[in-house]
C-alpha cells in the first residue's frame, strides 16, 4: 500500500501563525528549528526566513537518527534509529504556539519547535514529547484534565574554571564579587544580579513565557524560577524554552548556565520539582480538598507515585551525575515517602488553598527531560487512581525511612527501569527501548573511564 508522504498530522501548527509571526517582526532573518531528544538536549537546524512558511506547508525532514544520539551528540546504533533503520528520515512538523523570538541575538532570530512523525502523518514513537501527549489523551478519555507546573534551579557559573578544572560561582554583574555563603532567600544577591535579571524576565515576555518568581537558592551561584502552571504539554514546552532562553542570555552575560544535577560536592544540588493536579471540564480542581481532609482522588494519585518511584527513576535520575544529588539530611528525597507540607519527602503536598490543593514530585532533577518526566509523573498517578490505592501514612518528620530505599545508584536504575512493565507502558514501548539502549551506551562510556581521583588514589599506593 503507498503512502501518502506529505501526510500533515492535526496537531501541527497552522500556517497562520508563521504569516502573523513574520508581519510582525520583518526584523528576524532566520529560525532556530528545535527538536528536543530523550536526553533533553537541542538539536536541529538554523533556516532563512524564506524557508519558514514552507515548513508550516508540508514539514521538514529530518533523520530518525536525530532521537538516537548519546549526550555527546554520537549515534548509538542499539537504538534501532540509525543503520539498521537506514538512517531513514522522518517528518518534523511545528509545534502549534511554539514561534517566538529570540530577543538576545544579533541580527535577529526566532524559534520554531518541532515534533517528528513518521511520513503517514503518525507520531513518531521515540519522540518523547510524544509520549507525554499520549499520557494527556488518556487522562482526557477519563474525564480529567492534566496541569502542571515545573520549578527550574540551576547554577550560574563564571565561564572560567580554576586551575584544577572545576567550576566556580559566578561574579555578581553590579559588583564584580563571587557570592560569599550560601544566603539562601537572599536578596542582596539578587539585586547585583539585577542586569541578568532584568533580561530574562523581558526575554520571557518576549516569548511568552509565564515565570514568576526568582530565588536565591542554598548554594552560591544557585537560583531558583518558577513557572505558572498550565496545561501538561505547554508546561513542558515552557521548561525547555526557558533553559533555552537562559543559556542563550547566560553566554551573553559573560556566564555559564549549568543545569547539572550536582555540579559540586558538598553543595547542594538542582531539582526540578512538579506539581500537578487534575481539572474536569469546567476547570474545577479535582484535588481540591474534601471539607477537612484530603481528597481521596489526590490520596490516590500519590500512592501511584510511590508505587511506581523505583521503576521510574532513571527517568528522574538520567545521567552517572544525577545520583550524586541523593544524600541524607538534603532536599533531594531518598525514599518513597508523602507528606503535607514537607519537604523532606518525595511526593508533597504543599501548604496553601484547599481549593488549589496539588501535589509535587520532588525526586526529578534539573538534568532529566521534562516530556518523560511528565509523562512518568502522569502514568503513576493515573495508575493510582485506577486502582483506588492507599499511600499508607504520611511522613511528618524528616523522611529517613531506610527500610524502602530507592534504587541506590545509576547502574541499578538502569537495570530497573529495563524490567519495569509500568515505565514500559508509561513511555511507550519503541520509546523505552531507546532510553534504555541510550542508557546502556552512556554508562558503558562512564564506566571505561578512568578518573582524576583513581590516579590520585592509586597510581603510587596500590
Amino acid at each position: 500500500m503507498s503512502r501518502d508522504l506529505s501526510s500533515r498530522p492535526p496537531e501541527a501548527a497552522d500556517i497562520a501563525e508563521a504569516e502573523a509571526f513574520l508581519a510582525a517582526h520583518p526584523e528576524t532573518i532566520a529560525f532556530d528549528l528545535v527538536l528536543i531528544d530523550l536526553n533533553g538536549i537541542a538539536r536541529g537546524k538554523i533556516i532563512r526566513r524564506h524557508e519558514l512558511l514552507p515548513i508550516f506547508r508540508s514539514g521538514r525532514h529530518l533523520p530518525g537518527s536525530i532521537l538516537g544520539l548519546d549526550v555527546t551528540g554520537e549515534d548509538v546504533e542499539e537504538t534501532g534509529l540509525v543503520w539498521s533503520d537506514g538512517d531513514a528520515d522522518r517528518r518534523a512538523w511545528p509545534i502549534a504556539g511554539s514561534l517566538v523570538p529570540l530577543p538576545w541575538t544579533s541580527p535577529p532570530r526566532g524559534e520554531l519547535r518541532l515534533a517528528l512523525f513518521e511520513l503517514d502523518g503518525t507520531p513518531m514513537a521515540a519522540d518523547p514529547r510524544h509520549a507525554l501527549a499520549r499520557q494527556v489523551k488518556l487522562l482526557e478519555a477519563d474525564g480529567f484534565h492534566p496541569v502542571l507546573a515545573y520549578e527550574l534551579e540551576f547554577y550560574l557559573l563564571d565561564r572560567e574554571r580554576t586551575a584544577d578544572g572545576n567550576f566556580q560561582p559566578l561574579r555578581l554583574p553590579l559588583s564584580g564579587e563571587r557570592p560569599d555563603g550560601i544566603q539562601v532567600y537572599g536578596v542582596t544577591e539578587l539585586d547585583r544580579l539585577e542586569p541578568f535579571i532584568d533580561a530574562v524576565y523581558r526575554g520571557a515576555e518576549a516569548q511568552g513565557l509565564p515565570v514568576e518568581t526568582m530565588i536565591s537558592e542554598y548554594a552560591q551561584g544557585q537560583f531558583e524560577l518558577t513557572l505558572r502552571h498550565g496545561a501538561a504539554l505547554r508546561a513542558a514546552d515552557d521548561l525547555t524554552m526557558l533553559k533555552r532562553l537562559l543559556r542563550g542570555l547566560a553566554v551573553r552575560h559573560g556566564m555559564m548556565a549549568c543545569f547539572m544535577a550536582k555540579p559540586f560536592a558538598g553543595r547542594a544540588g538542582s531539582g526540578m520539582h512538579v506539581h500537578a493536579s487534575l481539572a474536569d471540564s469546567e476547570g474545577k480542581n479535582r484535588f481540591a480538598d474534601a471539607g477537612d481532609a484530603l481528597s481521596p482522588l489526590l490520596k490516590h494519585a500519590v500512592a501511584g507515585l510511590l508505587e511506581t518511584m523505583h521503576e521510574s527513576m532513571l527517568v528522574f535520575a538520567p545521567h552517572s551525575n544525577s545520583w550524586r544529588r541523593f544524600s541524607a539530611q538534603s532536599y533531594a528525597p531518598t525514599t518513597p515517602t508523602w507528606g503535607t507540607n514537607n519537604r523532606s519527602v518525595a511526593v508533597r503536598i504543599p501548604a496553601g488553598s484547599p481549593t488549589g490543593r496539588h501535589l509535587e514530585q520532588r525526586a526529578a532533577g534539573i538534568d532529566s527531560n521534562p516530556y518523560l518526566v511528565g509523562a512518568t509523573v502522569l502514568a503513576g498517578m493515573r495508575k493510582g487512581m485506577l486502582d483506588q490505592a492507599d499511600p499508607g501514612p504520611e511522613t511528618t518528620a524528616y523522611a529517613d525511612n531506610a527500610g524502602d530505599e530507592l534504587p541506590p545508584d545509576w547502574r541499578s536504575a538502569i537495570e530497573t527501569a529495563a524490567r519495569s512493565t509500568f515505565l514500559k507502558e508509561a513511555l511507550g514501548e519503541r520509546l523505552h527501548h531507546v532510553l534504555l539502549a541510550l542508557k546502556h551506551a552512556e554508562y558503558r562510556r562512564f564506566a571505561a573511564e578512568v578518573t582524576a581521583l583513581e590516579r590520585t588514589l592509586y597510581g603510587e599506593v596500590v
